[in-house]
């Protein structure tokens, strides 16, 4: 698939993951987090095989593969998630935005000790500037801020624990569609996350019966558009773009999450956040090597 169409997807992915995070928000004020991320998985992955049975994608993986998706699931799904959403009871929203904001260059920096694929220095700056925009971003209003705690540190493992996952998904791809390969990831990681939610929140299920309407809501948006496609979607670029150009976009998560806070929990978007906005988008052109095939066109069509 071109390269372009591939950063469209990523920054749509973005764009829906933006308005998913204020959508948990929200569900979480009704349900405990690991109670609800396993039913909001759960989902997802039964939506991801209903999708991939319509476009005739659907296969059993080898032996070899499963090894590689269970691995994944466990990084991706059961690690991310429930690191996530445990840091998220425990520190503010700003420190694990900036947290969050790491994911680029920790996915570029362990790329190139793994995987051996090193990013160019253009891609580099961009990784630097990108991680400029996220700071900038979040630390509006963030005075209150005390430094690291168990919360950040948290976050901090969610997102590694993604990190790694991602240079799986890259790996497997040259058998394994993606997108296939998060169906089955989604539906591991919910049966291991439901089993720790019955030692961790055990009775929680029960809440389901007391939400109101909105809540189902925000949970099929979130378990179907921001979980099942987003993740199909990502995953996917993932095997076309490579690890270190898909997280390059993740950078674009921050602001589209703070517009869908704007929109949907009433919070305020200041200069200082259009200014992060700024870096971000520099950042996303230059590390995702977009501004890199620019510059060889132009140079092209100069020599032509």
């Amino acid at each position: 698939m071109n390269q372009w169409k591939i950063y469209v997807i990523l920054t749509l992915v973005m764009l829906t993951w933006g308005f998913n995070l204020p959508s948990v928000k929200y569900l979480v004020s009704f349900v405990e987090p690991v109670t609800l991320t396993a039913f909001r998985i759960l989902t997802a992955g039964i939506s991801v095989f209903i999708l991939l049975a319509v476009f005739r994608l659907l296969r059993w993986p080898t032996k070899n593969e499963w090894k590689y998706i269970t691995l994944a699931s466990l990084l991706n799904v059961v690690g991310h998630h429930y690191f996530l959403s445990s840091g998220l009871a425990l520190t503010s929203g700003t420190s694990a935005g900036l947290v969050l904001g790491t994911g680029p260059m920790l996915t570029a920096v362990l790329v190139s000790l793994i995987m051996r694929i090193y990013p160019s220095k253009l891609q580099w700056i961009g990784v630097v500037i990108g991680l400029a925009g996220v700071t900038a971003t979040v630390m509006v209003g963030s005075e209150g801020m005390n430094g690291m705690n168990l919360g950040d540190a948290f976050v901090f493992l969610s997102i590694l624990s993604q990190v790694f996952s991602y240079l799986i998904i890259a790996k497997t791809a040259r058998t394994l569609d993606p997108r296939l390969m998060t169906g089955y990831m989604f539906i591991i990681g919910s049966a291991v996350l439901f089993a720790i939610a019955l030692i961790q929140e055990p009775g929680e299920i029960r809440e389901f019966a007391n939400v109101p309407s909105t809540f189902w809501v925000a949970f099929f948006f979130s378990a179907i558009l921001g979980t099942a496609v987003g993740h199909m979607l990502y995953n996917y670029s993932i095997g076309q773009a490579g690890p270190t150009k898909a997280a390059i976009f993740m950078n674009l998560n921050t602001f589209f999450s703070l517009v869908g806070a704007s929109v949907i929990l009433g919070e305020v978007i200041t200069i200082r956040h259009l200014f992060g906005l700024v870096l971000i988008v520099i950042g996303v052109l230059f590390g995702s090597g977009a501004a890199e095939d620019l510059i060889r066109k132009r140079k092209k069509r100069l020599s032509a």
